[in-house]
């Protein structure tokens, strides 16, 4: 899977007469076939930089190159294309269509892709297998809990067998040990699936599968460290807290 590189990022949002500057000349890298994790206060930057890679948003200035493809010249129907091929996307409220089963939310998107329906149907049965849903093939979101509900999500995201997978908060609305059960699928994709994955997240948890943690605040990034690095210094400040003074 190749790179993505980010360079010079700039959104400006505007509302009425006044403007908000969500990114700030950010500049980036990440790697194929990693966990890349981005933390940062709320407002940051985090979640307009992961839609700007994924298509959801087109940024003011500046470039995001998959490869050899620059997301920010895309067309619409390449920004479609982008979305329906390339990345998947898992949000923190599950965004499933409550009207549609399990089954049918994960068949979407390859309805939209106009699959073969057997191939369809034997990705479908893959999917639910890889997490754990097949019992639950049948319930709609509302039947489901929220562990569940974004299990499904992320069938969905990965009903295309995109190479990127991008996540918005993926713990955020679950208990710690759904929360741990979905990273470690994360974690999974990335092993065995070959998947590049980018998580934005408040998730201290992130550093035991991240490959590497960005930090951002006001729009740039201001720090980078490993995976184990962010880990062993949660794990050092969670001790200090602790420790009778």
């Amino acid at each position: 899977m190749a790179d993505i590189v980010v360079k010079d990022l700039i959104k400006v949002y505007k509302t009425g007469k006044s403007e908000v500057i969500a990114l700030r000349g950010l500049d980036c890298s990440m790697k194929g076939n990693t966990i890349q994790a981005i933390m940062g206060p709320s407002g940051c930057g985090k979640t307009t930089l992961l839609n700007i890679i994924g298509g959801l948003d087109r940024p003011t200035a500046g470039s995001v190159r998959i490869g050899d493809e620059n997301v920010v010249d895309f067309t619409d129907d390449e920004l479609v294309r982008h979305r329906r091929e390339t990345v998947g996307i898992v949000f923190q409220f599950f965004n499933l269509v409550p009207t549609l089963t399990a089954r049918e939310n994960i068949e979407l998107p390859m309805r939209l892709a106009k699959r073969d329906s057997k191939e369809m149907k034997a990705r479908t049965d893959e999917l639910l297998s890889l997490v754990g849903m097949q019992d639950r093939a049948k319930h709609k979101p509302d039947a489901l809990s929220g562990g569940e509900q974004q299990r499904i999500g992320l069938a969905t995201a990965l009903a295309n067998d995109p190479p990127i997978l991008l996540a918005d908060e993926p713990t955020g609305e679950l208990d710690s040990e759904t929360g741990h059960q979905i990273l470690m699928l994360f974690r999974k994709l990335r092993d065995e699936f070959g998947k590049t994955v980018i998580i934005v997240t408040h998730d201290q948890r992130i550093g035991q599968i991240a490959d590497s943690v960005m930090m951002i605040v006001d729009g740039r990034i201001t720090e980078e460290m490993s995976g184990k690095e962010f880990h062993d210094r949660n794990l050092d400040s969670t001790r200090s807290r602790s420790s009778p003074s």
